[in-house]
């Protein structure tokens, strides 16, 4: 009779049969019952032949067709590489911050505590060093537990089974639909599931699956695998967990939220002590240590999530996001940008970068000290060591952050829109340099002279393709003024240079052409604006109207220090994995862009603007010897200074970060100013930042020359020198294609004695202090 009923008890000594009344039963309670009457044999048989949950039968799959779709899973399950934080370090090894998609540190199983390892266990699958892939007793029990109260109490998954489940999460991503897929309880997901864990036991040992099970599970609060989860809620390495702390995290992987210890105390306690338990029932703790164990206090020492650039250390967010951009973008990180995307995310790598913590500090020192984070203007600065392009220092007024309200900013102001920054700043005078390079490269006299007057229209100018072509004679944007009335040549390029006199470089690029001055500024690093469009061939290209950013200013004066080698800006010196092997970086890259006897011309006139020029007030401790150019913007939007010494280039940019401000009788860092000026505003910046960059650096100097100055003029005459572009030089110089030397004069070592001739250079004192940085707004347009 296959009716079930119950027997009972009577006065008369023959059994009596009482009916049972019936109860409507659920499919998995009726599964619980086929299970019960296959016995251990049938079930046996079935799950060899495929079958991976005991209620195949009673929910109509049969063996047969349940073995053919065994068969056809492929057996070659692949475990992909987890997911990984990376650690960005600065050039002495200090963390900068961690980013990561998922944060987990893959560890070896002697860096895992044997407590940690026992209490998972014991919890999860006590007899997993007995069974094979699947626990046949495990699997009666669970069924037996579930049939009787009618749903789901208890699970019968093996280790590695959930093991390969998280494999398939890990696979899945960031893609929900593929994770919900992962984890759904199907019959076909069980089947699947059984296949690999039986490959996987074939091809790894116990202590293996063990070991990738808790690298990869997940704790809760962010934190994968049993490294980053001990650091987490105990600030400790996974090898040195205590019995309480081990058993805390054993118990969370069950259900992360129900027991987290940080929200629910409570219940993360009390879930602990079943995991003691379970470790003393197993015979791996004895009554006294659970005693110990569970009269301790959770202890937790809870560190929160710190992920991505917002986290990283004192004012370098910045550079953090600028190593960000280097790695997804150069193709030496991967084919694709989906690659490179993933090597960020979860390469698990130790980026060490080329970030000098004590001029970070001192840069970053200085920006925030002269400009307060609630003025109206900011200012930003970048250090570049001549000769290797290294990126040293990184800082700007407005902290990396996503809150407004607290004047935060992700837009580096320091680099170009497309490795984080904006559509840049003019730079002004800062540029002029660059117009004397590739004059000098051109075959122009050091000691070239032009008339120089005090307005002039703009020139006809010879540009790459034609000519440019002044069709605004006459009108307010038809010609270009020097800053001061008192301004009027004749001048020659010492003198030009130290006053920042307009009209001198125009006729220098009239005389040159666009052409070779675009070239020029391309072979420095000044490939394109800011924004990423083209530098456009106009008059006031040699005067700074078009946007650049301060890392790309700081490598051009670097290049006239490291004597006409230009390096490529370089963030990164090495990368690791985790496991201390090498992945390649973007190398070096250095090219000599204009000759030594140009870049020792250049030096040997900035020296002169540091000297007697319009930077003259920004000297540096000890007379240490430096070379710099102001520069200032129409409506003093922009203001720079752009200077360097034989082994340290810095630019440094102050202005409104959004369509500029007029810094025009404005209070900054405190201090009110009627005008700021090149000199005035940044020039301090990198005047602090530089003296505390350098502390304890010994002094190098540049290879200067001897560039005669022109004969004094007759007050009285009437002309105004020699004609614009005759390249003529003042009677009784020796000027010598680019080098206008003394022909028997060997190069100097002793810069400052080489920069003054032997009769000392009369200039004008500017009536500013940055006279001659203004370029008309209009002139931007041509």
């Amino acid at each position: 009779m296959s009716r079930k009923s119950r027997r009972i008890s009577t006065p008369d000594p023959g059994d009596t049969w009482v009916p049972r009344s019936r109860r409507r039963e659920s499919p998995l309670a009726l599964a619980g019952h086929a299970v019960k009457f296959l016995g251990y044999s049938t079930l046996a048989g079935v799950l060899l032949a495929g079958v991976a949950l005991p209620a195949a039968g009673a929910l109509g799959l049969t063996a047969k067709n349940t073995a053919d779709s065994f068969e056809d899973i492929p057996d070659d399950f692949k475990t992909p590489p987890l997911s990984q934080a990376s650690q960005i370090f600065d050039a002495k090894g200090g963390l900068i911050a961690k980013v990561y998609e998922r944060d987990r540190t893959v560890i070896p199983a002697d860096q895992m505590s044997p407590l940690i390892r026992q209490a998972q266990v014991d919890i999860e699958d006590a007899r997993f060093y007995e069974h094979g892939a699947v626990d046949l007793k495990g699997v009666l029990r669970a069924a037996t537990k579930n049939a009787e109260s009618g749903t789901t109490v208890q699970g019968a998954s093996t280790l590695t089974q959930q093991y390969v489940k998280n494999v398939n999460v890990e696979k899945a991503g960031d893609d929900q639909a593929a994770v919900l897929e992962a984890q759904r309880k199907t019959i076909g997901r069980k089947i699947q599931e059984l296949k690999y864990a039986i490959k996987l036991e074939e091809d790894l040992t116990k202590d293996q699956i063990l070991t990738n099970y808790l690298n990869i599970t997940f704790y809760g609060h962010q934190a994968y695998g049993i490294q980053a989860a001990s650091q987490r809620y105990f600030s400790k390495d996974a090898k040195d967990l205590t019995v309480p702390e081990a058993a805390t995290l054993a118990g969370l992987v069950q259900n992360p939220s129900q027991y987290d210890p940080k929200l629910h105390p409570v219940a993360a306690q009390k879930r602990r002590d079943t995991v003691i338990d379970k470790m003393v029932e197993n015979k791996h703790l004895t009554a006294a240590q659970a005693r110990e164990a569970k009269a301790t206090p959770l202890g937790l020492k809870y560190k929160d999530p710190q992920n991505g650039c917002i986290t990283a250390n004192a004012g370098t967010g910045f550079f953090c996001d600028y190593v960000r951009h280097v790695v997804k973008q150069d193709p030496v990180f991967g084919k694709s940008a989906a690659e490179r995307k993933k090597l960020w995310d979860q390469g698990g790598l130790n980026i060490y970068t080329t970030l000098d913590p004590e001029k970070q500090t001192a840069a970053q020192n200085a920006v925030t000290k002269k400009v307060y984070v609630t003025d109206p203007v900011s200012a930003a600065i970048t250090m570049v060591e001549p000769g290797s392009g290294k990126i040293l220092a990184m800082a700007q007024t407005r902290p990396y952050g996503l809150d407004p309200n607290k004047n935060q900013t992700v837009v580096n102001y320091n680099v170009d829109a497309a490795m984080g920054g904006g559509n840049g700043f003019q730079p002004g005078s800062n540029f002029k340099p660059i117009v004397a390079a590739a004059a000098l490269e051109a075959g122009l006299p050091a000691t070239q002279i032009y008339p120089s007057p005090n307005r002039m229209d703009w020139p006809t100018i010879k540009t790459c393709d034609g000519t440019w072509k002044n069709l605004d004679k006459g009108k307010k944007g038809g010609s270009i003024p020097n800053e001061s009335e008192k301004e009027a040549g004749p001048y020659d390029l010492k003198q030009a240079m130290a006053l920042s006199v307009n009209t001198y470089f125009v006729q220098m690029e009239q005389e040159i052409g666009l052409c070779a001055v675009k070239q020029m500024a391309n072979k420095l690093g000044v490939a394109t604006k800011a924004s990423g469009d083209p530098l456009q061939e106009l008059p006031a290209l040699g005067l700074g109207t078009q946007e650049v950013s301060p890392l790309v200013m700081a490598n051009v004066y670097a290049t006239f220090a490291a004597e006409g080698t230009y390096c490529a800006p370089l963030a990164i010196n090495r990368i690791t994995t985790v496991d201390g092997k090498d992945v390649p970086v973007v190398p070096e890259k250095c090219d000599r862009v204009m000759s030594e006897d140009t870049a020792d011309v250049i030096n040997t006139v900035l020296l002169g603007v540091t000297e007697k020029g319009t930077a003259r007030e920004l000297g540096l401790d000890g007379d240490r010897q430096i070379a710099g150019k102001t520069g200032t913007t129409d409506e003093k939007k922009s203001a720079w200074f752009s200077g360097y010494t034989a082994n340290l280039a810095a630019s440094v940019w102050l202005g409104g970060p959004a369509k500029g401000v007029p810094m025009k009788n404005i209070r900054i860092g405190g201090k009110y100013y009627a005008e700021i000026f090149g000199a005035t505003g940044p020039g301090p910046i990198w005047q602090l930042a530089m003296n505390q960059a350098l502390k304890g650096v010994p002094e190098d100097t540049f290879d200067t020359v001897y560039i005669p100055d022109p004969p004094k003029r007759d007050p009285s005459a009437s002309g105004s020198g020699s004609p614009s572009g005759s390249g003529a030089a003042p009677t009784g110089t020796a000027p010598t294609g680019g080098r206008a030397a003394d022909p028997g004069r060997p190069r100097s070592t002793q810069p400052t004695q080489a920069a003054q001739p032997t009769q000392p250079i009369e200039l004008p004192r500017p009536t500013e202090q940055d006279g001659g940085d203004r370029t008309d707004g209009s002139q931007s347009d041509g």
